[in-house]
């Protein structure tokens, strides 16, 4: 029942519907699992620091509303996405749907497995929209927890490239702590020639009636030429039933 709803959604989002700059959502590694009943309000951004005056000072946050209806299924709107190129004024830059599949109960196999599949409208005029697609992964082993995305993009609708798009995240961290979990996360992305590795911290500091604030903060270098010098991240994502 869960595949042909799954079906269903990416049927529906295709049906909704170069090169394309880093996003705010091109700096995290997602998680496959969903917690049926819980809401999520969430902030995340990032900014580049470069010694290229083109490059550098350029940001992008958002914010977004998810709450998981099933044991298996979260849809999340982005409703606010906002950036800023370097000598220019903020600007609103898209709405995103986005669902996140849990396909495997969580340590029953080798590894557990999610797929993600959003829609993303555009709001700047001539912009194409797009579909973003891609199987995540996670691995518990110990105190050690490896996450793996594999998303391609692909552009829908008016001026939209024809080109299927990917990029690659991976993370390392080790539970220490619950409120604090050093890790490491690595970007690349071929279309823009980028490669990315740097320090992350992660943390949950829960509440009474099982609420809790999560967090994840760091900095990213550029692995060759390609990539932004430096690029600063930071998600914050409060969770509540």
């Amino acid at each position: 029942m869960r595949i042909f709803l799954f079906g269903l959604t990416l049927a529906a989002l295709a049906a909704a519907c170069t090169s394309l700059p880093a996003r705010a959502d091109d700096f995290i590694v997602y998680s496959p699992y969903v917690v049926q009943g819980q809401s999520e309000i969430e902030f995340r951004g990032h900014s580049y620091h470069d010694s290229d005056p083109a490059v550098s000072g350029a940001y992008e946050y958002l914010f977004s509303f998810a709450h998981t209806f099933t044991n298996w299924w979260k849809p999340e709107l982005y409703f606010a996405d906002y950036q800023r190129n370097p000598g220019a004024p903020q600007f609103l830059q898209a709405r995103e749907f986005e669902n996140t599949f849990q396909l495997t109960p969580a340590g029953e196999y080798w590894a557990d497995v999610g797929f993600l599949a959003s829609y993303e409208y555009k709001i700047q005029k001539g912009q194409a929209n797009a579909l973003e697609f891609g199987p995540l992964f996670e691995k518990r082993a110990g105190r050690f927890v490896h996450r793996l995305n594999f998303i391609w993009e692909k552009q829908i609708g008016a001026n939209a490239s024809r080109r299927y798009e990917f990029r690659g995240a991976y993370s390392l961290s080790y539970q220490w702590r619950q409120e604090f979990a050093p890790g490491i996360e690595l970007y690349y992305r071929p279309a823009d020639d980028a490669r990315q590795i740097g320090p992350v911290f992660y943390g949950e500091l829960a509440s009474a009636g099982g609420n809790e604030l999560e967090y994840s903060a760091g900095v990213v270098f550029g692995a060759n030429r390609g990539a932004p010098e430096q690029t600063l991240v930071l998600r914050l994502e409060y969770e509540f039933f």
